[in-house]
């Protein structure tokens, strides 16, 4: 199994839980022999989207921008498992996940298809992938949670995710206790693929 452990936590005290979150999940895939190809996001020269469509009018699946981004699609195209860790921004993604996220879209194709009723762009990259989506609050919010839940469940369908979970940690989350939930998490979606 192949996991891709986006880490979209800025620097500083304000990551810290999202970081150790992320510390977590590979750990726990790492004991049980995965693949882990992890990314600190906010560290890496990763550019906004130009939305050019190069890379699907010009030269398929490869992004006109060359930066950090190129690594993190590779890993992606193969992976079984996304993971993504953020702090949670208005129920939104943290700023350096939602850029590194505009960017793939290299990895779907500029067809259409139908799922659930809905139009779609299916999967350049054929196979099962589970998401995994992890964020994190200083406090407990409500409303923001409930956006952030909606709002991965919505990449998920974009993704063709066969298996898809989200949880939100309030406060500061060391990496001992982000273990259980991430261990059980990794269980999950390992049983759907």
């Amino acid at each position: 199994m192949n996991i891709l452990i986006l880490n979209g936590a800025p620097g500083g005290e304000l990551g810290a839980a999202s970081r150790a979150i992320a510390a977590a999940v590979e750990r726990a895939a790492r004991a049980k022999g995965w693949t882990a190809a992890a990314f600190d996001l906010d560290g890496l020269d990763i550019k906004p989207c130009r939305g050019c469509f190069a890379c699907w009018l010009k030269h398929s699946g490869t992004c006109a921008i060359k930066d950090d981004e190129d690594a993190i699609l590779k890993a992606w195209a193969s992976t079984d498992v996304l993971a993504w860790t953020t702090p949670v921004v208005f129920g939104g993604y943290g700023p350096a996940l939602k850029k590194a996220l505009d960017r793939a879209i290299p990895n779907i194709l500029p067809f259409f298809i139908k799922v659930h009723g809905e139009v779609h762009h299916p999967q350049r990259y054929e196979g099962r992938r589970s998401l995994l989506a992890f964020g994190t609050l200083p406090s407990p919010d409500a409303e923001a949670e409930r956006i952030f839940h909606g709002l991965v469940q919505r990449n998920a369908l974009n993704l063709g995710s066969v298996r898809t979970e989200s949880r939100v940690f309030h406060g500061g989350v060391s990496e001992a206790a982000a273990a259980g939930p991430a261990r059980e998490m990794l269980e999950a979606a390992e049983e759907v693929l």
